[in-house]
């Protein structure tokens, strides 16, 4: 009895943690549906906060912004990271350029982003959505890249091997043999690149124009007089669309696990 008694308290800072960190986020939703201005106070259920989100100009456009930015970063990262994920596997042995691959995940944000807006005044690059989208792609890229070597550590080198002793080109091999046992790591680093991107702020603050601010961006302008019903809003369909990209990440991965 007293193994099993202590077992339980063993879940009491457990439960604890996971209370201390989603009450702020339950608040939040709850918030979101308040028919009153006060983002404290709650009066009643009303969606109305989401109609006045939707008729946002600032909010459109910021979202307009973020949707370009992130699926085109999520493209490049996911095409550039998963070659160089393979290159650095099946090709070149170097702990040196294995930490190189992954640095621009490691790195603060701020560093990473006075480093980049360094570049672009270096090669006199005008600032917009092509220079948030590259930026972009710089730290996805590294995301993509471990997400997919380590799917690489798993992967069966005998069917590679045998695929090019029955004579395919290395082409081939990659394309048939290769590129289906890494799927379920693709598709996973390119949701991750993608809400990543939806999410960042910081280097989007360092990289983007004053005329193309993206949606965390706008946000922030937003915050800075006070957090409002239609923030809360804002905030709960951020919330949703993370949720919904993990969920879709899974059953992914376990389709095409099952697949192959």
């Amino acid at each position: 009895m007293p193994d099993v008694r202590r077992s339980r308290l063993l879940y009491v800072p457990f439960w604890a943690a996971y209370v201390f960190l989603y009450t702020p986020i339950v608040v939040l939703v709850v918030m979101s549906f308040n028919s009153g201005e006060s983002p404290y106070v709650y009066e009643g259920f009303s969606l109305d906060w989401y109609g006045v989100l939707a008729r946002d100009e600032k909010i459109r456009e910021g979202l307009v912004n973020t949707l370009i930015v992130a699926a085109g970063s999520t493209v490049l990262s996911t095409v550039l990271g998963t070659l160089l994920a393979v290159g650095l596997a099946r090709h070149t042995r170097s702990r040196t350029l294995d930490a190189l691959g992954v640095l621009p995940a490691v790195l603060p944000d701020l560093v990473l982003a006075i480093g980049l807006l360094v570049f672009y005044a270096t090669i006199r690059s005008t600032l917009g959505l092509h220079s948030v989208l590259l930026a972009h792609t710089v730290f996805g890229m590294a995301f993509v890249t471990a997400v997919v070597r380590t799917r690489l550590t798993g992967a069966d080198t005998s069917l590679e091997e045998a695929s090019r002793d029955l004579g395919a080109t290395p082409f081939t091999t990659f394309l048939r043999v290769t590129l289906p046992q890494l799927a379920p790591g693709i598709v996973a680093g390119a949701l991750l690149a993608f809400t990543l991107s939806v999410d960042e702020f910081v280097i989007a603050f360092f990289t983007a124009a004053p005329t193309t601010p993206t949606l965390p961006i706008v946000i922030y302008s937003m915050v800075r007089f006070g957090v409002t019903p239609e923030i809360n809003a804002l905030a709960t369909l951020l919330l949703l669309v993370s949720f919904t990209a993990v969920i879709v990440t899974q059953r992914m991965t376990r389709l095409t696990e099952s697949l192959s």
